[in-house]
């Protein structure tokens, strides 16, 4: 599985990202094509070798003829879809990138979508930045992008629509949902194009994952800060094809002063929920109370429908929570002939290319029941009638 890291100390721009995928080895002429392929005059990409803080990367300019002008998303893609140059991937992420920002700026600015002018990301700069992420980023050819958390940093902007704090608005809208990085750089490094590209192509944030690093790429921004380097660096690597990551959220919390109906009722409460994985651990309180911890799995989007069952049911006053990556197996349904009947099951593929398989309970359940038979002989049968199949 060949995998894209963003490393991202001091966060990400579009011209940082541009700069990121050329010194992995996307051709700018490949990006300036599709750019072209656009119809704005005078639009030109240039790259320099710059140094920031001591580091080498590589900054690409955005090089154009002055303008003004405020474009509706409906403007942008109907130029997308007229191009004759850019592939139906490319056209596609690009798309998907302006609706996440168009998206993000409708909800600030309180309109529509159709109706809201992109401001200062509608300008060509920014499309250049957008359309050409997309281009290098389908030339990559990666399988998955994991991307670190992010920075946006620290202070006040000045935009059209006057002086605001650092995230800007549209910013800040774009990373819900998205674990940020502290910061002590008091200026913007994360801007409304950087976070929509991150926010709609990575597959998950965390660390960097396990993986063989092939090649390393350093694009610069344009600031030299005298804190950091200011360089986004985008890290190519080989990983084991049947191994999968994503991100859950680990939910906890510690209860001493309810009863196990309780918690079983709640425990099923957050199963029924879409909880991954629920269980208690005991554990010694303060004042030598026995207590139980109660821990929780699930994705970045239901963490606060967990916690407010886990408030509502439990009483609790607190919950602590953290992203954790994790790493899964390939899997899928399958199902074996039993002289019982069939018992459905799922089987995984380990990381040597063979196969695993694991049935059912609720499938061996009710042959048990039905049959009146020992539940492990069932899972006993079971695992004897299955072959591996590829």
């Amino acid at each position: 599985m060949k995998i894209a890291y963003f490393d991202c100390p001091s966060g990400i721009s579009g011209d940082m990202n541009l700069g990121a995928l050329a010194d992995c080895g996307v051709e700018l002429a490949a990006m300036q094509a599709g750019i072209d392929s656009l119809g704005y005059p005078g639009v030109k990409l240039v790259a320099e070798e710059v140094h920031r803080k001591g580091f080498r990367g590589l900054k690409v300019h955005v090089q154009h003829e002055p303008e003004k002008a405020h474009r509706h998303l409906h403007h942008i893609v109907e130029k997308i879809d007229a191009s004759f140059v850019l592939t139906t991937a490319q056209k596609e992420l690009a798309k998907r990138i302006f609706t996440r920002l168009g998206e993000a700026e409708a909800k600030v600015h309180g309109t529509t979508i159709r109706k809201v002018h992109f401001h200062e990301v509608g300008a060509v700069d920014s499309i250049a930045d957008i359309v050409g992420s997309a281009v290098g980023l389908t030339l990559l050819g990666v399988d998955r992008i994991v991307c670190s958390p992010i920075p946006t940093g620290m202070g006040f902007l000045e935009i059209e629509h006057g002086r605001v704090s650092i995230p800007a608005p549209a910013t800040a809208e774009l990373l819900k949902g998205i674990p940020l990085a502290p910061s002590v750089c008091a200026c913007e490094l994360t801007t409304p194009t950087g976070a929509a590209i991150v926010a709609t192509v990575a597959d998950e944030f965390g660390p960097l994952p396990a993986m063989k690093m092939q090649t390393i790429g350093l694009g610069a921004g344009d600031r030299d800060m005298k804190e950091q380097a200011n360089l986004l660096r985008l890290i190519i690597g080989e990983a084991e094809l049947n191994i999968v990551s994503d991100q859950v959220w680990v939910l906890e919390t510690n209860l001493d002063d309810i009863s196990g109906e309780i918690v079983g009722h709640c425990t099923a409460k957050l199963f029924e929920a879409g909880a991954l994985d629920v269980y208690t651990t005991s554990i010694q309180m303060k004042k030598n109370r026995p207590g139980v911890l109660l821990s929780v799995l699930c994705g970045p989007d239901l963490v606060p429908k967990m916690e407010k069952i886990i408030f509502k049911e439990t009483g609790t006053l607190g919950i602590r929570r953290w992203p954790a990556s994790r790493h899964k197996l390939e899997r899928r349904p399958h199902s074996v002939e039993t002289t019982w009947g069939k018992i459905e099951g799922k089987l995984a593929v380990l990381s040597d290319g063979s196969l695993s398989f694991s049935p059912e309970f609720e499938s061996c359940r009710k042959i048990a029941a039905e049959q009146n038979l020992p539940l492990k002989d069932v899972y006993e049968c079971a695992m004897r009638a299955f072959s591996p199949v590829l």
